[in-house]
């Protein structure tokens, strides 16, 4: 999940920014026409993605863009482009030039993406990206607890988020997925090592999923030979 804070005085650009976020996709987003009510939920939430007016009637995003967090990464919204340059003076990530359309505001989504995913890879072990719902959906490798086939489709559960439908196939899933960390144990399953509870030659138990996982007979010996070098949590 993309977190993100979009400043703007004017709350028709507000509304703009948070169709396109839900259109994006997983994406949670909080919108503020005070640009001191804004600025006080980026100090004490420190989101991925700053959204940033820079004319407003009573501060100007430029000025307010020194006072963000370090690592911020910042993307300016504005109706004035000649303070484009401005804009990446302060070293921000992108400048949006309203009226905004949904294309632009993809790309720079994009450009941020590869701003603040190594931050992510820092605290855990990375993340996908995959398109879900005619969405781009970051999904955290942490969160994955089972992968299941579905014809030229995956579901991807995840701990207490909610279930994800991608078009993507399983060979494909398997090849960018770290193999000390998931395993294949059926035609139509990978499963997270570090989501086993408990398991025997032919099932697998994960916590937070309520059913049995099979492993099918072509898997076993691959899954026993890792199985010998972890220990379920």
């Amino acid at each position: 999940m993309i977190k993100c804070v979009a400043i703007d005085d004017e709350p028709i650009a507000l509304s703009i920014i948070e169709e396109y976020c839900k259109r994006y996709g997983d994406v949670e987003l909080q919108c503020f026409t005070s640009p001191v009510s804004g600025m006080e939920c980026v100090r004490a939430t420190r989101p991925d993605i700053v959204f940033l007016d820079i004319e407003m009637n009573s501060h100007n995003g430029i000025e307010l863009a020194a006072e963000l967090p370090q690592g911020t990464c910042l993307i300016f919204t504005t109706a004035f482009s000649q303070y484009a340059l401005d804009g990446f003076n302060v070293d921000a990530v992108d400048f949006l030039h309203k009226p905004i359309f949904y294309p632009r505001f993809e790309r720079a989504m994009e450009k941020a993406g590869k701003f603040i995913r190594p931050a992510w890879q820092d605290d855990d072990l990375g993340s996908l990206t995959l398109k879900a719902e005619h969405k781009t959906v970051i999904v955290g490798l942490k969160d994955i607890i089972l992968i299941e086939a579905m014809d030229n489709y995956v579901k991807v559960y995840r701990k207490d988020i909610p279930m994800l439908m991608s078009q993507i196939t399983m060979k494909e899933m398997e090849s960018v997925l770290p193999s000390d960390r998931f395993v294949r144990v059926h035609r139509s399953y990978i499963v997270s090592t570090a989501a086993i509870e408990r398991f025997s030659n032919r099932t697998i138990y994960l916590r937070n999923h309520p059913r049995p996982i099979p492993v099918g007979r072509k898997y076993i010996q691959a899954f026993n030979n890792l199985s010998n070098i972890f220990q379920p949590k």
